[in-house]
């Protein structure tokens, strides 16, 4: 097992391994003090993984009471939030008990959220189950739900007390779920590390998941212990996300997957940018090989006109300019201000 600090607004540990899930109610145990606790997870999980993480719980003492959410992007709503804080407030958690969050993404971002708001925040643990999850949403403190006008525009900073990723899960993935989270994967090694990007590029990861996922982690740790609320530093963990959430928009969400649209954002973005000469010769060929190698999507028919107006509602952007994040080479990575009419041109050449 690999044991990840993390010291942000408050320090906890990031737990990778194999067969960790057995042992979360020992785990946990280590770090809260309540012995009552919600875990809230999907349908899928929950018949996989649901009965295994509450024995584990009452084994070590815990009351634990169980909501389930159907899978998917699309339970990333205020209704459903406003379900679990019923749920919750029906079955007399307080604020001195804790949630957990058992699943992956969707289920990491709505309980977090959730975690962060209900009586003014309490603690919650991450239990994440994809290859996604386990790399990079569990981890860090980003917490959001979807609107109608974009992914992920309202939300809140709340830190897990804990991070438990079992990598003996991502077995029941299928490839395509997998292929998934290798989008955030290849992010990483192209934002930070040359040497991980290599080790991609040959495919098939399965042999190094703990020393890959802990990597992903590690890189992570560092840029949110510099800054923890994505003023600076931390908006280069989104390279590929403006084109990509642009692209889950354009495609609705649920029809293509987050990673995947992260690749095809990194690709359409490096491709743009080598050609203004602002990234150096080469690099997007690279990024595709490496994609490709990892059973990841690069392209996709969408005009300019199309990535501009369901781009510009980007986080990233101030009233006049964007932020977009770009490689300049393997391992290397920069933040640049583009004015919304500079912005408008760069598309064209995507």
């Amino acid at each position: 097992m690999k044991k990840i600090r993390i010291n942000a607004s408050i320090s906890y540990d990031v737990l990778v391994g194999k067969g960790l899930l057995e042992q979360c109610g020992e785990l946990i145990s280590e770090v809260v003090k309540s012995r009552k606790c919600a875990v809230i997870t999907d349908d899928m999980v929950d018949a996989l993984y649901g009965d295994k993480t509450v024995k584990s719980l009452e084994k070590q003492g815990f009351y634990v009471i169980k909501a389930t959410v159907p899978h998917g992007e699309t339970s990333k709503s205020h209704e459903k939030l406003i379900a679990l804080y019923n749920f919750l407030s029906a079955n007399d958690i307080t604020r001195s008990d804790f949630i957990i969050a058992l699943g992956g993404g969707v289920v990491g971002d709505l309980t977090g959220y959730c975690a962060a708001t209900y009586l003014r925040g309490i603690d919650y643990v991450q239990i994440p189950t994809t290859l996604l999850a386990q790399v990079d949403s569990s981890v860090g403190g980003k917490t959001a739900v979807n609107i109608d006008a974009g992914k992920n525009l309202v939300g809140v900073f709340k830190q897990p007390v804990l991070v438990i990723a079992d990598t003996d899960v991502l077995s029941t993935l299928s490839e395509e779920i997998f292929a998934d989270g290798m989008g955030e994967v290849v992010k990483y090694g192209m934002i930070r590390s040359a040497r991980l990007f290599d080790r991609l590029c040959q495919g098939n990861i399965q042999d190094d998941l703990e020393d890959i996922i802990a990597e992903c982690v590690s890189i992570k740790r560092d840029v949110v212990q510099n800054d923890e609320h994505d003023t600076g530093e931390r908006l280069t963990l989104n390279f590929g996300h403006t084109f990509g959430h642009a692209i889950e928009k354009y495609l609705g969400y649920g029809n293509i997957a987050h990673g995947k649209a992260v690749a095809i954002g990194m690709y359409m973005i490096t491709s743009a940018a080598e050609k203004l000469g602002l990234v150096n010769s080469g690099t997007a060929q690279k990024l595709k090989s490496c994609l490709e190698a990892n059973s990841l999507p690069y392209s996709l028919d969408i005009t300019a006109d199309e990535i501009y107006s369901l781009s510009i509602g980007d986080k990233k952007r101030t009233s006049d300019e964007i932020r977009i994040i770009l490689c300049p080479d393997v391992g290397s990575c920069n933040i640049k201000a583009m004015k919304l009419e500079d912005y408008r041109k760069f598309l064209e050449l995507i």
